[in-house]
């Protein structure tokens, strides 16, 4: 697991979500994929974090991944 905050940017404040085991070590509820943390920052800039790619190696890249990623709406 992994604790951060964010402030400003249409990010709602004073909220949490999810939890850790009691060393705070492993997500045990609503884990999250980096990518979605990824998803939520370029969806507040105004982005699609699913259409947004970069060239790198020969081949289009995207911060999310392949897959289609939705945003963290919990926090938003």
């Amino acid at each position: 697991g992994f604790t951060m905050w964010t402030a400003g940017g249409g990010i709602k404040g004073g909220i949490s979500v999810g939890a850790t085991d009691e060393l705070g070590s492993a997500a045990v509820e609503k884990p999250f994929h980096v990518k979605r943390l990824h998803a939520t920052i370029l969806n507040q800039m105004g982005l699609d974090p699913n259409r947004l790619s970069y060239f790198y190696g020969g081949l289009d890249q995207k911060l999310v991944g392949v897959e289609h990623t939705e945003p963290i709406h919990e926090i938003i």
